[in-house]
């Protein structure tokens, strides 16, 4: 299965979740009127401009700022479609949207999202890195059986309807993890939050570590990313 992959750079969340509504629905209207003639799965990467979004089961008071607040610090808010709670995007950090039809690609819920933690567990560990899942909380986590040490390296937060997916993962590379301090992440008070660059102690090269993410989402998804 061949998978259309298009790196974005650097850009404005509202543009890219518009792109990605758009996307989403061209597959699903396909789907639904039973076409031979689906769209193309795509898989979008990009880094965000400073901007907290906050899923559609999550608690707004879990966004410590002001709007005036959010000015100050450039940044944008944004209540979306996906699951989960509230997070951050911003520079350094690389978020993947993927748009796939699940049921072309033979995968259940469960195994997506599984396969979205294995590539990054399986990135961290091309740096020496053992990421972790924790029970009842999606992401990859790094020392989770420590209540003291548990902490946060990417985030995962998906909406899916009738198997077609959007939305996706947000793993911190270069992030400046200041902007974290604003928010209740995910809406989870007894466990930190970690980048590539403060585990290894050196700012990461992102070019890298996107080549590392599209080759371990190739492997884990068995598709060919182009």
């Amino acid at each position: 299965m061949n998978i259309k992959f298009q790196n974005l750079g650097l850009t404005d969340y509202k543009k890219t979740w518009d792109l990605q509504e758009k996307l989403f629905d061209e597959i699903l209207k396909a789907k639904l009127i039973g076409s031979n003639d689906m769209p193309e799965n795509k898989l979008l990467f990009c880094q965000h401009p400073h901007v907290y979004t906050l899923g559609k089961s999550g608690d707004k008071n879990n966004l410590l700022l002001s709007e005036e607040f959010l000015k100050q610090k450039q940044a944008s808010f944004y209540q979306i479609n996906r699951g989960g709670d509230i997070t951050y995007h911003g520079p350094g950090q690389l978020v993947g949207y993927p748009i796939l039809n699940l049921d072309g690609l033979g995968l259940s819920i469960k195994d997506y999202v599984f396969g979205l933690e294995e590539t990054i567990i399986r990135v961290l560990k091309t740096y020496g890195i053992s990421g972790e899942r924790s029970d009842g909380e999606t992401g990859v986590w790094l020392d989770i059986k420590n209540k003291h040490k548990a902490r946060k390296i990417a985030a995962i937060g998906v909406r899916i309807s009738r198997m077609v997916s959007m939305h996706g993962f947000a793993f911190n590379a270069n992030t400046n993890l200041e902007y974290y301090n604003y928010i209740i992440p995910c809406g989870i008070t007894d466990k930190g939050i970690t980048s590539l660059q403060k585990e290894l102690g050196r700012e990461v090269d992102v070019k890298e570590v996107e080549e590392c993410l599209l080759k371990q989402f190739e492997a884990v998804f068995r598709v060919a990313v182009l």
